[in-house]
């Protein structure tokens, strides 16, 4: 197996993409799972209508609507041009690419985990005196952690394959917004080059085991801590 610069410039930027989509995702995921689980309010179904969407969605269809708000003519991104940033064709439009895509499976991973935990703890808490956010911390948080090393890992895992919306809100610049599955995509378009795609075939295969592997030790662990 032989990588060229730009196949090593490509998967670095992509597990730099994964990390941070998983970072930024994680604390608006955390939030909107416990706002789905624990609040009820008017309009909660069309929040997790809004959350579950990016699942419906094909990406390419995530990535032009993103790339209608964040261009230089949408409204978000005349703001963000104001302030002198610029998104679109950078490797932090990827992130929000995949952040958005792998949205949907982190809240669902954590919704799942906070939907576990015994009602009877939390209010066992807020009657002992304990503020929302001190049941928070100290019983609804720890309780969902697998939830949330799961999402984590469904996130970081989608996250390395996002193509669809990466290609049309970053597009596929080597050594600037190229990941390995748009290298993969140029190497596929060449009948001379299935041995390099194969060669980052193989690298994606072994950071996704790495994942997983690392997911099940940290579940096992909490499973063990917890008594399970």
């Amino acid at each position: 197996m032989e990588l060229t610069p730009e196949d090593i410039t490509a998967i670095v930027l992509s597990l730099k993409v994964a990390f941070a989509a998983t970072a930024l995702s994680l604390p608006l995921g955390f939030a909107a799972a416990w706002l789905i689980v624990f609040r009820t309010f008017r309009g909660k179904v069309l929040l997790e209508v809004l959350v579950n969407l990016p699942l419906t969605l094909p990406p390419v269809v995530i990535g032009y609507l993103l790339l209608l708000l964040l261009g230089k003519n949408g409204w978000l991104g005349q703001l963000l041009a104001s302030a002198g940033i610029h998104l679109i064709f950078t490797w932090k439009a990827a992130v929000i690419a995949s952040a958005v895509v792998g949205f949907p499976l982190l809240v669902r991973s954590i919704r799942l985990g906070m939907e576990s935990i015994d009602p009877l703890l939390v209010k066992a808490s807020r009657t002992l005196g304990a503020s929302w956010l001190d049941s928070l911390l100290s019983v609804i948080l720890p309780l969902s952690m697998k939830g949330i090393i799961a999402g984590s890992s469904l996130m970081f895992a989608r996250s390395l394959g996002e193509f669809g919306a990466t290609i049309i809100l970053a597009g596929n610049i080597p050594g600037v917004t190229q990941t390995i599955p748009l290298a993969i995509y140029d190497y596929a378009s060449s009948p001379s080059s299935t041995a390099m795609a194969l060669s980052l075939c193989f690298v994606s295969i072994v950071i996704s085991v790495a994942v997983l592997f690392l997911h099940e030790l940290l579940s096992r662990k909490i499973d063990r801590s917890n008594g399970l």
